[in-house]
């Protein structure tokens, strides 16, 4: 796919400063370590793009690029300062996951690069209220990133659960190792579910709030929709989980707002 049928195929919004875009599964936002990514393709078009956050490769859904330097500075500005409002869908291996949660596990880089919780899995407690944490006797030592990531279960089947989760620190990999380190990994993650069994990592990047002055009114309010090849691990109508996940959002937005 050349980069017009991309563009026209996943936009989400566009202005004069800024590019949305549903992004599929299996494209990369940008980085020197892949044959391809989005930032190139618009590149070789003629367009000069400069990404205000990233996702990985492996996920799909809503990325959100700077079409001037100007609103690149003042988005960017919101994610390191923790105020974007974030939220993401991901589908997970055992349902034995309570309705709400928090994983507050700091993370750091182990071998090859690789992130990691910054403790043994052994230190990893769980309060018996839902939350995962592990105490400061137990860190590894070895320079830790504190990193926190909210959920809510939105569907249970069987063998999987549907979860709404909203990562308040943006670490790499934050939600994928959370998940994997708590007993859930994502289903079809390539660093943690080695069945080949699913042909894509069923994580995706759902709603983004930010603020936009130059816009009326001065905000930024996307969505991405999930493709229907998002669902196939769980036979649920994704328009009940979908309602309910417009339902936590807007919980977790408000709360956020409270707490300015």
């Amino acid at each position: 796919m050349n980069w017009a049928e991309l563009r026209e195929r996943y936009l989400v919004d566009e202005d004069a400063a800024i590019l949305a875009l549903n992004k599929p599964a299996g494209i990369s936002v940008t980085g020197e370590r892949h044959d391809t990514d989005l930032v190139e393709l618009a590149a070789a078009a003629g367009e000069t793009l400069y990404p205000v956050h990233r996702i990985d490769k492996v996920t799909s859904g809503l990325i959100l690029l700077a079409r001037e330097l100007a609103a690149h500075g003042q988005l960017t500005r919101q994610f390191n300062k923790q105020t974007a409002d974030k939220a993401y869908l991901a589908i997970v291996e055992s349902a034995a996951l309570p309705d709400r949660g928090v994983i507050d596990l700091p993370l750091s880089v182990g071998r090859k690069n690789r992130v990691r919780i910054a403790a043994p899995r052994e230190a990893i407690r769980e309060s018996g209220s839902g939350r995962w944490f592990v105490d400061d006797a137990d860190l590894l030592d070895t320079k830790n990133y504190p990193s926190l990531t909210h959920f809510a279960t939105l569907a249970r089947t069987e063998t999987h659960a549907v979860l709404a989760l909203r990562p308040v620190t943006g670490r790499r990999h934050q939600i994928r190792v959370h998940l994997a380190w708590i007993g859930h990994p994502i289903v079809g993650d390539p660093l943690f579910d080695k069945s080949g069994a699913h042909p894509r990592a069923h994580l995706h990047s759902w709603r983004l709030g930010l603020a936009a002055p130059w816009r009326t009114p001065p905000e930024l309010a996307l969505t991405a929709t999930p493709d229907p090849n998002f669902w196939q691990p769980i036979a649920t109508d994704p328009a009940e989980i979908l309602a309910r996940a417009d339902a936590v959002a807007a919980e977790w937005a408000a709360g956020a707002k409270r707490s300015v």
